[in-house]
């Protein structure tokens, strides 16, 4: 059994965290958090597909310019090559899983 309490644990960005659930290969699934005005840095993957689904707060995901705002128990696919970033505009913390296939580790290019 696999949660938070007994996964992997980093930080990144300002004060964000991520707890690694499925770190294979062939598919990443990833807890994170982010605190009220955080954000990622725009990026892209060349191999790896990812889908995010809000758990619960609010997550905004810019794809190619475009801004979508996710709401608890909703999702996004992202596409290879498709250039994106997440970001928490609201004023409460948001946390989602971001799965991945196949593992983004070391396929992440800045834009």
């Amino acid at each position: 059994m696999i949660s938070k309490d007994n996964a992997e644990h980093y930080v990144w960005g300002n004060d964000c965290d991520g707890w690694r659930l499925v770190d294979e290969e062939t598919v990443s699934i990833i807890h994170e958090r982010m605190p009220p005005g955080t954000s990622e840095q725009r990026h892209y993957h060349a191999r790896a597909g990812q889908f995010f689904f809000v758990l619960f707060g609010t997550l905004d995901i810019e794809v190619e310019g475009t801004v979508h705002t996710l709401s608890a128990h909703q999702g996004m696919r992202v596409q290879p090559g498709a250039v994106h970033q997440v970001m928490n505009r609201s004023a409460e913390p948001v946390e989602f899983m971001v799965y991945s296939q196949p593992n983004s580790r070391g396929d992440r290019t800045l834009a």
